[in-house]
C-alpha cells in the first residue's frame, strides 16, 4: 500500500473501526453508526488507505481484524476516550461545573466584600477552583501582568500596553481614633488637627499610606509607627497610642469598641480602586462569569459606614495648632 497519510485519519474512521472491530458485521457496524453499508465500507477503507495497512479479513462469512488491526484497535479506543473526555471537559466548563479562577485584590476588600462575592458565586458553580491572592496593589497589578491571576481590583490605575484597568469604586478616609481621644468631639476635622497627635501609619507601599502622603503634602504627621496589618493598626489605635486615617472600606477593622471614626472631606482624599485585567486576552468561563459578577456588585458603602458608631460633636472645642 502507499506510504500512510495520517493526517487524512479522522475521528469518524476511528469510530467506523471500533464498531467494526466490535461486531464484526459491515451490516450491523454500518446501523450502529446510521450509515449506508457502501458509506461504512467506504470509510474503512478509506482508514486502510490512509494508514497503510490492511485493518480486516473480510469474507462473506467472516470479518476479523488483521494483526496490525488487533495492535491499532487499542491506540484508536485510546484516541476515541481521550476525544470523548475533551469533549466531556468542554461541555462541563461551558456548563459552568468545573474551571478554575484566579482572582488578585486588596487585602481590606478579600476580608470585607469578597467573601460575599464567592458565597454566591460558590453557590452557583460548586465545581469551578477559585483562588484568591490578597495583596498590595502592586503585586496585584503584577500577577495580572504574569498571568498568574485573571483580574485584579488595585488602587492605581495600571493601563498600559498589556493591562486594562477601568473604575470600579472610591471610598473617602475617615479618622479612626479612641472614643474619648478630643478629634472625636471636633465638629471639623482639619488636617493640621490631626497632625497635633501620635499618628499611626500603614507601610510605605500600601494604598492608603500613598493616598495620604499625596493628599497631606507637605504636611507632616507625628508618626509613632509605620504598620503593614490594618489588624495592627487597630490594635494600636484601640490602645491609646495615636490615632489613623483609613478608607471606607477598611473601616469593618475598625469597629471595635472603644473606638469611633469620623469622615474627613479633605481636597484629594478620595481612594479609587480599578478593575484590572489583560489586553486583548479572553477570561475562561468560569474567570468571566466571576468577572461579571465582581463587575456588577462593588461594595455597598452605606453598610460599611454604618457600623462604627460615632459620638456627638461638642458644641465648641478648640483645635490644636
Amino acid at each position: 500500500m502507499n506510504q500512510p497519510a495520517r493526517s487524512n485519519v479522522s475521528m469518524r474512521q476511528l469510530q467506523a473501526f471500533v464498531a467494526l472491530a466490535d461486531l464484526r458485521s459491515f451490516t450491523r457496524a454500518a446501523a450502529q453508526c446510521h450509515l449506508s453499508q457502501p458509506a461504512f465500507s467506504a470509510l474503512i477503507g478509506q482508514l486502510e488507505t490512509a494508514l497503510g495497512l490492511r485493518l480486516f479479513d473480510r469474507s462473506t462469512r467472516h470479518v476479523a481484524p488483521t494483526p496490525e488491526g488487533l495492535e491499532f484497535e487499542a491506540s484508536a479506543r485510546r484516541v476515541l476516550a481521550e476525544f470523548d473526555a475533551a469533549l466531556a471537559g468542554v461541555s462541563e466548563q461551558r456548563a459552568l461545573r468545573r474551571g478554575r479562577v484566579s482572582i488578585a485584590l486588596l487585602p481590606s476588600l478579600a476580608a470585607g466584600w469578597l467573601p460575599g462575592i464567592l458565597r454566591d458565586y460558590r453557590a452557583a458553580h460548586p465545581g469551578v477552583e477559585i483562588a484568591v491572592a490578597d495583596v498590595l496593589s502592586e503585586p496585584c497589578v503584577e500577577l495580572v501582568r504574569q498571568g498568574q491571576a485573571d483580574f485584579a481590583l488595585a488602587a492605581v490605575r495600571a493601563d498600559t500596553q498589556e493591562l486594562r484597568a477601568e473604575p470600579f469604586c472610591s471610598d473617602d478616609f475617615h479618622l479612626v481614633c479612641p472614643a474619648e481621644h478630643p478629634l472625636a468631639r471636633l465638629r471639623e476635622i482639619r488636617p493640621r488637627d490631626v497632625a497635633a497627635y501620635p499618628f499611626v501609619h500603614m507601610a510605605r507601599n500600601s494604598s492608603v499610606r500613598q493616598y495620604l502622603d499625596a493628599a497631606l503634602h507637605p504636611l507632616q504627621m507625628q508618626t509613632l509607627m509605620e504598620v503593614d496589618q490594618l489588624a495592627t493598626a487597630m490594635g494600636m489605635v484601640r490602645a491609646g497610642l495615636g490615632v489613623s486615617m483609613m478608607p471606607a472600606l477598611t473601616l469593618f477593622h475598625f469597629a471595635q469598641p472603644g473606638l469611633v471614626t469620623r469622615p474627613l472631606v479633605w481636597s484629594g482624599l478620595k481612594r479609587r480602586i480599578y478593575l484590572v485585567r489583560r489586553r486583548e486576552r479572553s477570561l475562561s468561563l468560569a474567570a468571566q462569569a466571576l468577572y461579571e459578577r465582581v463587575k456588577s456588585s462593588p461594595p455597598d458603602l452605606t453598610k460599611t459606614l454604618a457600623a462604627p458608631r460615632r459620638p456627638r460633636p461638642a458644641r465648641a472645642a478648640p483645635a490644636r495648632t
